[in-house]
Formats: structure tokens, sequence, C-alpha cells
């Protein structure tokens, strides 16, 4: 396994429409995310990265969306994925958008994800599936510099390894979007919704929805117990000093 830390500079996408198929996959994220958007509560959610500005989040009850971009014009504040500057425990969801593949360090992007949540905050992360076709056609030399091949794949295992060593709890998995991304436009086929129903494992995206838990530390009082033999040579020192 390769290690996560590299120190090749990766351009990171700026709109959906560099990706081949790319709205068709930015409309497939938004489809998973509908069903959670119902069940996030809360002040503020940040978007972190220029894909993660452009998905629809109208429908989500968290009252200000925030993103956080380099390019795009939809983007609200102007910074790097991994290092927001956002005070921590200030906000109740992250969403992060295909930004681990093209990040040097994903390990430190998801910490400060974790750093900028509140307890019980949302983390929703979307990525490219390394176990489907568009994760094994990377290693064809003419993908090299194209999107998503670009940037390095990391499986939904890895991921939640890490989100669990780091302290979220991860309340779901799922993989969608079956297909290979090398047509122009994607159709919706019947044999690409039969694949969507029976063979998502291998779907080109994944989103996971994680929550950061902090369990609270109370203190344990020891007690102490004495041998009865040992009790009693106490006692017996206690009584002797009171009566001298």
């Amino acid at each position: 396994m390769k290690p996560a830390l590299s120190e090749k500079d990766r351009t990171s996408p700026s709109d959906w429409q560099q990706f081949t198929q790319g709205q068709a996959l930015a409309d497939a994220i938004s489809r998973q995310l509908q069903p959670w958007w119902q069940q996030i509560f809360g002040y503020y959610m940040l978007k972190v990265g220029d894909l993660s500005c452009q998905l629809d989040t109208s429908n989500c009850k968290i009252q200000h969306h925030i993103g956080v971009g380099r390019f795009c014009p939809q983007a609200m504040l102007l910074a790097e994925a991994d290092a927001l500057p956002i005070t921590e425990n200030s906000v109740d969801a992250v969403l992060l958008s295909h930004c681990l593949e093209y990040t040097a360090d994903p390990h430190h992007l998801v910490r400060e994800a974790h750093r900028v949540l509140v307890p019980d905050g949302y983390l929703l992360l979307s990525g490219i599936n390394p176990y489907s076709s568009v994760g094994l056609l990377k290693w064809l030399p003419g993908l090299a510099h194209k999107y998503p091949w670009h940037g390095r794949f990391f499986s939904a295992s890895r991921i939640k390894d890490w989100l669990h060593l780091i302290g979220f709890e991860v309340l779901s998995e799922q993989r969608f979007f079956c297909s290979a991304m090398l047509a122009k436009e994607y159709k919706a086929t019947r044999w690409q919704l039969w694949n969507e129903q029976y063979m998502n494992y291998f779907g080109a995206s994944y989103l996971l929805v994680a929550r950061k838990r902090e369990l609270p530390l109370t203190p344990i009082k020891p007690k102490w117990q004495l041998s009865p033999a040992f009790a009693q040579q106490v006692k017996g020192v206690s009584a002797r000093q009171r009566s001298d």
C-alpha cells in the first residue's frame, strides 16, 4: 500500500466540467446527499473545495452554507482546503467532495475537517472508487494527465480507517455511478440502471457520512480496600496516638 503523504503537487479541478461526464457525476452525488439533508441541523455548513461549492445543498436544513474554494465563483471564502481559517468546534457539517484525491496530505485535510466540526457534527465525503472501471483505467498512460485520473484514488475502507483513528463514527457508505467516464455524455440506459442497482459496489464514486464523536472524560475515584490485618494495625496505631 502506497503512503498517503505525497511530495508531488497535483492541480485540483476547479469545475465539474473538467471531468468527462462531470456534471452527471455531480448530479449523482447530489442525489445521494438528499436524504441526509433532512437529518442534519445547525447554523453553519462548510462546502470545502471548488467542486463541493458547486453541489446543490439547497434542501439542507442548516441555515448558512459557506463555500470555501480558490477559483469557482460560488466560493464565499478563499482558502486552501487543508488550512481553513475557521475556529475549532464551530461548524455543524463539512462537505468534502473529491478533495482527498488532489491534496498532498489527505490525512491533514481530514484532521482539519475534524478540528472545525462541533461535537456530533457531520462529515460528508465523496471520492473515486479505485475498485471500479475508472480506477482500472488509471493505469492507461493516455489518461494520467486527465481528470479524474490525475489524482490519487483511496478506497472507502482506507478512508474509514483514517476517520475512525481521529474520532469519527462512520454512519453510512454508499457506492454509485457505474460508468467508466470515457464517453462525453452519460446515458442512463437500461443496462446502466441495472448496474446501478446490482453492481454498485464497483461504482465510480462513493459517499461516506461520518459523525464526530467526543467521549466525556469522567474521573473515576479509586476505591482503596485495606486487608483486614493491615486495617487492624492502622486502627491500633491511631488509638495509641490518641491516648498519648
